[in-house]
């Protein structure tokens, strides 16, 4: 075939490309907060989660971010979001569980950490709420899970919330919008190298 050819081929395959991508543009009418669950096992749930953020804080939005489980370590993006006067960035947890091994310790650090997120998701001065490794909590069990999944359907109806962890529960996924399952290829920490600033914390 000629370059003349290829060329006109391929001008018709974007062309239909084009039409449908239209086509599902057009179809999208709703313009309505959106839940949106990160889970798996593979690293970036997170990192998503505050790329939104930063996305959201440059449209002028109004942000909370609750961190349950994590708090035994600073992070960059804490750092970072914590110059943000529209952003309220709270760190409420004691550590992974496997450090704390204190059950109760961490039940009331998750709790603690669900009351201030319940006020955040009930307050429609908020544009986005994060709830980082919200997924974890309810795995263990340490949050109930039918407070979270009331307080998610009545969140104000312009209000986005960004839940991360792995282990996301069936029932959160099937109410969820948009769910992305992170998969592990490979980790640096599997060869030994240690988290490292700027990309791990």
């Amino acid at each position: 075939m000629t370059e003349e050819g290829t060329a006109e081929r391929h001008r018709r395959r974007m062309r239909r490309q084009k039409e449908i991508v239209d086509a599902r543009i057009a179809r999208a009418t709703q313009d309505c907060g959106v839940l949106v669950v990160n889970t798996g096992n593979g690293k970036g749930k997170s990192s998503s989660a505050f790329g939104m953020v930063a996305r959201a804080l440059g449209h002028g939005m109004k942000v909370a971010v609750v961190q349950f489980i994590k708090g035994g370590f600073a992070t960059g993006e804490e750092a970072f979001f914590r110059r943000f006067p529209e952003l309220e960035y709270h760190v409420m947890g004691e550590g992974f569980t496997w450090e704390t091994q204190d059950a109760d310790l961490d039940r009331r650090a998750a709790m603690a950490a669900w009351d201030k997120a319940a006020a955040f998701l009930a307050d429609p001065s908020f544009d986005m709420v994060v709830l980082d490794e919200l997924n974890i909590a309810l795995k263990l069990r340490l949050v109930p899970l039918d407070l979270v999944l009331d307080a998610l359907q009545n969140r104000p109806v312009h209000q986005h919330a960004v839940i991360t962890g792995r282990g996301a529960p069936d029932e959160l996924i099937e109410i969820a919008d948009t769910v992305t399952e992170m998969r592990p290829v490979k980790h640096a920490f599997d060869a030994g190298i240690m988290a490292q600033k700027g990309v791990e914390l």
